[in-house]
């Protein structure tokens, strides 16, 4: 007989595991769309957009754990157009939906952070207490370095060849990295607080137009390394541990996107 776990159950320890109650968040954290009770194939993916789900239906999934789900803040809450496609053919199907956002990147084992550099072979900075050093918000962003010395345009290049995506660099290339700071994703507005914590350079995922003059102005270096390429590898993680926990396949599922 198969591995399985119910449904309560992985929802139980997502949720022991991840603490979405310590996080201010723009989503719901957890279980957001229920299906069948018992959980025997998990589909991970970074966002649950119509062809994840698509993939999961054509692997016979039960759940779908995502870091981008749905319900965010301030969107339009009427259930049409793409919305209505993506829920009706969750619910036909009976496909559980379970979605964490800030939660996941925080992690300190299987978060998007923890596995970025995991991947792209950064050191934390590691406190008196052994865990990693961190500012911002929520102590969302990572503070460390390259394990090797690096200039900004090596770096870049390190990313480009480990992430498979061509990141944009602001700054001078020949500048060696000294501190380094990152945050997956759209954390482009922390770099105010990585400067402060003593980073030379901060990676993130996305980049605006007030982020180039904020690195001009204060000479550090600001890598965009991509939203989506840099958020592939907590899901994925948290996937692999569901599947040594409880025996419960879990594959993941990458819908790329240039962002």
């Amino acid at each position: 007989m198969s591995a399985h776990i119910s449904r309560q159950a992985l929802a139980d320890w997502l949720n022991d595991t991840l603490q979405p109650e310590r996080f201010r968040d723009y989503c719901p954290n957890g279980l957001q769309v229920q299906g069948r009770d018992e959980i025997r194939r998990v589909v991970t993916g970074v966002t649950a957009s119509q062809a994840l789900v698509e993939a999961a239906v054509a692997l016979d999934a039960d759940a779908i754990l995502v870091h981008h789900g749905w319900f965010w803040k301030n969107e339009d809450p009427c259930i049409r157009g793409p919305k209505h496609r993506r829920l009706s053919a969750l619910m036909a199907r009976e496909i559980n939906l379970f979605a964490y956002h800030l939660p996941l990147d925080a992690h300190l084992e299987w978060g998007n952070n923890a596995q970025l550099a995991r991947v792209m072979d950064w050191v934390p900075d590691v406190r008196p207490d052994g865990a990693p050093r961190r500012c911002g918000p929520d102590d969302l962003v990572w503070l460390g370095a390259p394990a090797r010395d690096l200039t900004v345009g090596a770096l870049a290049a390190d990313i480009a060849r480990r992430l498979g995506r061509e990141p944009l660099a602001i700054g001078d290339p020949g500048r060696p990295v000294r501190r380094l700071a990152w945050c997956t994703g759209a954390a482009q507005g922390m770099m105010d607080a990585a400067l402060a914590a003593g980073a030379d350079c901060y990676v993130s995922g996305e980049i605006s137009e007030p982020t180039v003059h904020l690195a001009r102005e204060t000479g550090a270096a600001y890598i965009s390394a991509g939203h989506h390429a840099t958020e592939r590898y907590g899901v994925r993680a948290l996937g692999a541990a569901i599947e040594a926990r409880f025996g419960v396949p879990c594959e993941f599922v990458d819908i790329d996107n240039p962002v």
